[in-house]
């Protein structure tokens, strides 16, 4: 017999003998009729876990994390409005049925079903993934992630109070919203959660107002791990800025009393609450978990003699709510309906082509209309000093400066923020002035911390701001690379499009600084950031392009809410020379304000018979190293990508028609590099001979030997000639 049976069965025989786990009769202010509602919620996903597993084990359904233990979630939906967005931890199936109950027209059972069969029906994925989330009910997909969203759910609470301050077009949440977040008490234990959560701390110390409610659904282990007795308690009880809330969350009465404690708490007071409940686990960790082979049968037995809806059912029992006739009626009758509507979508088809399931990678495109074109005398007043020297040449951060600046003033809902962005204006000066000229709403100095800061900006995206976050290092994303990877790319592919976080990340990057840092400040790799699927990678290689090709990342976020990551060139930031000493040959004129360079479009500099192709400081590099091959008579074309992902290929190819050879110059480590993709495009493509010059599969040194493992202008020269002998 199933597990899932022999609770089935244990709970109606119980209820018929009357046969109740011991509780106290708590009181608080649910009504009867809120009471019943929950009941009926919790009956709904515990047959919905039942029937997932019955699928599962038929070979019609897949991977389930099921919710059984966590009912108590209902009485936890019911204390909030439906216009709180929710982040669910992935056992708060009953919040998701409870909220269902509260909106019109949805249907909970067949909308769960549907995800849990992976059918192209599902409301919410399109069959890509079993997840919980709901466009109506404003709860945001969720798959089995370890607090990777508490990060966001601090970002979006922040958010609203901006909003009031600077209201974004696309604003999504009222300004007395609040927001909730949920996990398990093994997850609370994970840097990210410790990290959100001390960044809700920090930011509700300084008074600024921050409307979240934390919820802590301790079931006392994670996976087979034990948590030790009284841990979250004695973790999350006494963080300053961060009101405590218990509750026994298998007493729906206590956990309502509770939650509505905290909800007002935050939403009187703007300020974050954590909500500890007290659970059990049934039926293992997910579906294929076998929990005997880890736990003892007293442990499995006394969680079972305390299920939820055994809890619930002596509860509306004992105080003439139900009798124990409704009870099992309302019980079996969500049995009934599991069962009939399971039947019908094993049927319906599911995703089967590539083209299905990469339908939603890239978010739909939207209308944004709000812009704020400035008048002269507000974009003289902005730019002071600096608009004199617009029309004489400047290195690329000064031009990246005030390309901020113009986007900032056309567009209101860009908020920028990152680690000494503001008065320092960042280690190297690009952000400098920018909190004068727009003020400290739009340009946030945030706490040392990498996730917090994509946290922030996904959160912000979430109620129709354009965030533009900023790493202060490339080889610090690695800190939290996973906000790019597994919630800001992702959210858009589980939730069919229907969820869209927009963003342009600015990185300062690349190597070739002189006397600074190690590989920390000096990280040559973008392998990290090439294989996520649906991110856009920008890297200019001077000041001119950076400008257009900024504005373009800011549009492409805007109108066709992507996720692009702008990679500054951190040793060209100050270059002014290329060739001799004081010929400025590498400074630019800022580009007019209606310029730009499309997504995929590359940068040409010569016709010659050997194409180099190369990006960043390879350019640099390439336009030195061409002077000394034109000495030689070898004459080159310069191919600049400048878009990195996704790969610009027909633009590349049309750059290298009518050449003899090509030669990829790459500044990152060759394993992993962008030029693999390219030389096997080249490969696949077109017919011409191909070399490439890669740096060394190394970390970058500090002092007289910062630049000996990538390409340099020598380098380059002996590649191209040992090509050209080959032809």
């Amino acid at each position: 017999m199933d597990l899932s049976d022999a609770i089935h069965q244990e709970f109606i025989k119980r209820v018929t003998l009357g046969d109740f786990p011991q509780g106290s009769d708590t009181k608080g202010p649910l009504s009867h009729t809120e009471a019943i509602a929950i009941f009926r919620a919790q009956c709904l996903s515990r047959n919905l876990d039942i029937r997932s597993r019955k699928m599962q084990s038929a070979g019609q359904g897949y991977y389930t994390i099921g919710s059984s233990g966590h009912e108590g979630m209902a009485a936890v939906a019911s204390a909030l409005r439906v216009d709180d967005m929710a982040f669910l931890h992935y056992r708060d199936g009953a919040f998701q049925t409870r909220r269902s109950a509260m909106v019109p027209g949805v249907t909970p059972a067949r909308d769960m079903l549907l995800s849990f069969a992976t059918s192209k029906a599902d409301p919410m994925s399109g069959g890509r993934h079993k997840v919980l989330g709901s466009k109506k009910l404003n709860i945001p997909p969720q798959t089995s992630t370890i607090a990777s969203h508490l990060p966001k759910a601090v970002g979006v609470a922040y958010s609203i109070g901006l909003a009031k301050r600077q209201q974004p077009e696309h604003k999504k949440l009222k300004d007395d919203s609040i927001i909730l977040c949920s996990f398990g008490d093994a997850s609370a234990n994970h840097s990210t959660a410790q990290g959100a959560i001390n960044t809700a701390c920090w930011t509700s110390f300084q008074s600024i107002p921050l409307p979240l409610l934390f919820v802590c659904e301790d079931n006392g282990i994670g996976l087979s791990m034990p948590t030790p007795k009284g841990w979250i308690a004695a973790d999350f009880s006494s963080k300053p800025g961060l009101k405590y809330f218990h509750a026994d969350g298998l007493d729906i009465f206590d956990t309502y009393r509770a939650t509505k404690e905290a909800v007002d708490h935050v939403r009187t007071n703007k300020r974050p609450a954590f909500l500890h409940l007290s659970l059990v686990r049934l039926l293992g960790h997910a579906g294929s978990d076998l929990e005997q082979s880890y736990l003892s049968k007293s442990k499995i037995k006394n969680w079972e003699s305390n299920d939820p809806l055994l809890h619930s059912s002596r509860l509306l029992r004992y105080k003439d709510i139900l009798s124990t006739e409704e009870i099992l009626s309302i019980y079996k009758e969500t049995e009934a309906q599991c069962k009939r509507v399971a039947e019908e979508v094993i049927k319906q088809p599911r995703l089967r082509t590539t083209a299905d399931v990469m339908a939603s990678i890239i978010p739909p495109k939207r209308s944004s209309t709000q812009s704020n074109k400035p008048s002269s005398k507000t974009r003289s007043i902005a730019f002071g000093a600096d608009l004199k020297q617009l029309k004489s040449p400047n290195i690329m951060s000064k031009l990246i400066n005030w390309g901020l600046t113009d986007l900032m003033l056309e567009h209101p809902e860009i908020i920028m923020m990152g680690e000494d962005i503001s008065l320092k204006g960042g280690v190297y000066g690009v952000t400098q002035k920018l909190s004068k000229r727009f003020g400290h709403n739009r340009i946030i100095d945030t706490l040392l911390d990498e996730q917090s800061i994509l946290g922030l900006a996904i959160g912000l995206a979430h109620n129709g701001f354009i965030p533009m976050p900023e790493i202060q290092f490339l080889a610090y994303l690695h800190n939290a690379e996973d906000q790019l990877r597994g919630e800001a790319a992702t959210l858009p592919f589980f939730s069919n499009g229907q969820f869209t976080n927009p963003m342009v990340l600015r990185i300062a990057g690349l190597g070739y600084q002189k006397g600074f840092g190690g590989h920390f400040h000096n990280d040559n790799s973008l392998a990290v950031l090439r294989d996520i699927p649906g991110l856009i990678i920008a890297c200019p290689s001077n000041g001119e392009d950076a400008v257009m090709m900024l504005r373009e990342c800011v549009r492409l976020a805007r109108e066709e809410q992507r996720v692009v990551v702008f990679v500054e060139p951190i040793a060209l930031y100050s270059m002014r020379d290329l060739h001799a000493e004081e010929d400025s040959g590498w400074m630019s004129v800022y580009p007019e304000p209606n310029r730009k360079i499309p997504l995929g479009e590359v940068g040409v500099t010569g016709d010659g018979p050997l194409a180099i192709i190369t990006f960043g400081n390879g350019h640099y590099l390439s336009q030195q190293a061409a002077k000394t091959l034109s000495n030689q008579s070898i004459e080159t074309r310069i191919i600049d990508m400048r878009w990195i992902a996704p790969m610009p290929k027909q633009a590349i190819l049309n750059a290298v028609y009518g050449a003899q050879t090509v030669l990829v110059v790459d500044e990152c480590r060759a394993t992993g590099s962008q030029s693999e993709g390219v030389v096997t495009m080249l490969h696949e493509k077109s017919t011409l001979p191909v070399a490439r010059l890669a740096a060394d599969d190394s970390f970058i040194a500090t002092g007289p030997a910062y630049a000996t493992t990538m390409p340099s202008h020598d380098s380059i020269v002996q590649a191209a000639k040992n090509l050209w002998k080959r032809i």
